[in-house]
């Protein structure tokens, strides 16, 4: 760490008791990230301590839609996203506007929203759900027809596991879009042996080599509980930093070294400072559209 990096560092501490301020980082998160952070998760999870804590500012290094999640669930709090940016290109796949066409055409149908998409499309959902709990929260619901958004990678695996016919949302995301089952046997070659583990928002192919197929919150308890060995991680590289840290003992490779979400490296020391010193980047959602996102969220967390 340089010096620069830690007079930001102390900066940070120092301002952030200042503004009663809690903040929350994303696994993904470049590793100077993880050094500010109060919590470190998956966004759902996340979004659950914004809404517990009593801090009156929450820092989300994350992207957009993780922002907005915490709002719809702590909308008396300031939620604040350093990097106002940093979007996410599988949440910009679908927008309210097409949803609201596909529901008209196919009544009946019970939409499940992946927690990875905008407040507004949250909004016209009966459900949402995570990577970690899709699979227990479709099996849970009376209809047999599903509306799945947006991510059609999630959707085949969770389509799989449940028997429900699915119209899958032609989203993804581009970063384990970029892991290949090419990229899966290699790693396997040059280290026999070695365990897979692999996010659901990979593809079929990619999930079938799998050991494990795993959210980011499953792949830390995960590999918390097989305490040695080799792993190769089909996710973002941002995870290998958490997952080497928490297990040292456990050697850890990048099933793809190029899987690496730009937006989620948009956050920088810097601007976190600047957010907590400044009070910008808020992240707001409208209240008729945060009414109705609140009810699929919760819903979810209900059944979850």
């Amino acid at each position: 760490m340089t010096g620069s990096s830690q007079e930001f560092i102390d900066k940070i501490k120092s301002i952030k008791e200042k503004r009663q301020a809690v903040i929350l980082v994303h696994n993904y998160q470049s590793p100077e990230i993880h050094q500010v952070a109060d919590f470190v998760g998956d966004s759902l999870e996340l979004s659950r301590l914004a809404a517990e804590t009593r801090a009156e500012v929450i820092v989300f290094c994350g992207v957009h839609f993780m922002a907005e999640t915490a709002y719809i669930l702590a909308p008396q709090k300031t939620v604040l996203l350093p990097a106002p940016d940093a979007g996410c290109a599988m949440a910009d796949m679908v927008t309210p506007e097409a949803l609201e066409r596909l529901k008209a055409n196919l009544p009946g149908y019970a939409v499940v929203t992946y927690v990875n998409s905008s407040a507004a499309v949250k909004a016209l959902s009966d459900i949402c759900c995570t990577s970690a709990n899709a699979i227990k929260i479709v099996s849970s619901l009376d209809a047999d027809d599903i509306i799945f958004v947006p991510d059609q990678n999630l959707g085949k695996y969770v389509e799989s596991k449940t028997g429900k016919n699915f119209y899958l949302w032609q989203g993804y995301c581009p970063v384990h879009a970029e892991i290949t089952s090419a990229h899966i046997l290699k790693q396997k070659n040059k280290y026999p042996g070695a365990k897979v583990i692999a996010h659901p928002e990979c593809t079929m192919e990619v999930i079938n080599l799998a050991d494990e197929v795993l959210s980011t919150g499953g792949m830390v308890k995960y590999c918390r509980d097989l305490k040695n060995g080799v792993i190769i991680v089909a996710t973002d590289i941002g995870m290998l930093y958490r997952l080497k840290k928490e297990n040292p003992a456990i050697t850890f490779i990048p099933a793809s070294a190029k899987a690496t979400c730009k937006d989620m490296q948009l956050t920088s020391l810097e601007n976190v400072l600047g957010s907590l010193q400044n009070m910008s980047g808020r992240v707001t959602v409208n209240e008729d559209i945060r009414k109705q996102a609140y009810l699929a969220v919760k819903r979810m967390v209900e059944l979850a």
